[in-house]
């Protein structure tokens, strides 16, 4: 499940910047990392950032998250947050956009941790099944996240009990996605 989670992120990542560089002829371009070090920035001027995914160089595992709230997380959601280090990319799944996050260096990996330790506590104190979040969508209470007991990758109403099941699993929904340049 590691190995199929990675490779399709990276496949995934791969085609996205194609499609930046048959679209744009230029690497993946964010105006928001401008400032930000980090080993996959290739260049910076006044409209933004170009990039490349570069390994993850961490150890890989999510255990901040594991141990602050005390639970085994789902392997394809550590696998995802530690197989590169990216810029986030714009997607689009069976017509919905949404924005795949990622860890774009060492720092906003820590703050990654922190944000879903923040989450799955917030989960918990609604009595709510554990989710990890992967993505954003254009509504901003709604959120793609990974169920943590059934893997399944689920649209969330953050706050709600309300899901719906996606994909059977974080690799067949990385598979399904088409880069949105």
């Amino acid at each position: 499940m590691l190995d199929e989670t990675s490779q399709q992120l990276r496949d995934f990542t791969l085609r996205y910047c194609r499609r930046w560089q048959q679209d744009r002829q230029s690497a993946p371009v964010n105006e928001q990392l401008i400032g930000v070090d980090s080993p996959c920035l290739l260049t910076t001027n006044e409209n933004g950032i170009t990039w490349q995914p570069q390994p993850f160089t961490l150890a890989k595992n999510l255990d901040a998250v594991s141990k602050g709230v005390d639970l085994v997380l789902q392997p394809s959601v550590v696998a995802f947050y530690t197989t590169q280090f990216a810029a986030e990319m714009t997607a689009i799944f069976e017509g919905m956009p949404l924005t795949l996050l990622q860890a774009w260096n060492e720092e906003d990996f820590t703050l990654l941790q922190q944000n879903l330790v923040g989450h799955l506590v917030m989960k918990r104190r609604l009595k709510h099944s554990p989710t990890l979040f992967i993505a954003t969508t254009e509504e901003d209470s709604t959120i793609i996240a990974v169920d943590n007991l059934a893997g399944n990758v689920i649209l969330e109403v953050l706050g709600k009990n309300q899901n719906k099941i996606l994909a059977p699993s974080l690799s067949d929904f990385l598979q399904a996605l088409h880069p949105q340049v």
